[in-house]
């Protein structure tokens, strides 16, 4: 349910953005999400699809770009990409890590049309 507020949030930038540029129609949204948010495309699109009817944005295609999750181990050094759920070091076994990349989510790009 959190996909809302977020999904609002979308709306506000890309229409915000659309009228500082003058567009007529806003054409794709490039969206980055990290494997560890706690974001579900389906849900995003879902509440896309209600919030931006009427607007600028209606018809919009979002593009969902997935970060994997990439962990750093404070013991030994070694990086790692998580396969499942939260594992060990694999080199060291040690639980002490750090999340490098895989948190992320960012509206990376906004494609507009004009007259």
């Amino acid at each position: 349910m959190h996909e809302l507020p977020i999904t609002e949030n979308i709306l506000r930038i890309a229409l915000d953005y659309a009228e500082r540029s003058q567009a007529t129609r806003v054409s794709d949204l490039n969206l980055v999400i990290g494997q560890l948010s706690s974001i579900v495309n389906d849900s995003v699109q879902f509440y896309w699809d209600i919030v931006s009817k009427g607007t600028l944005c209606e018809g919009a295609t979002l593009h969902f770009e997935r970060i994997p999750a990439q962990m750093g181990c404070l013991d030994c050094g070694y990086t790692y990409m998580l396969s499942r759920g939260l594992e060990a070091c694999p080199q060291c076994e040690s639980f002490r890590i750090r999340v490098q990349a895989g948190e992320e989510f960012r509206l990376e790009s906004i494609e507009i049309e004009t007259e």
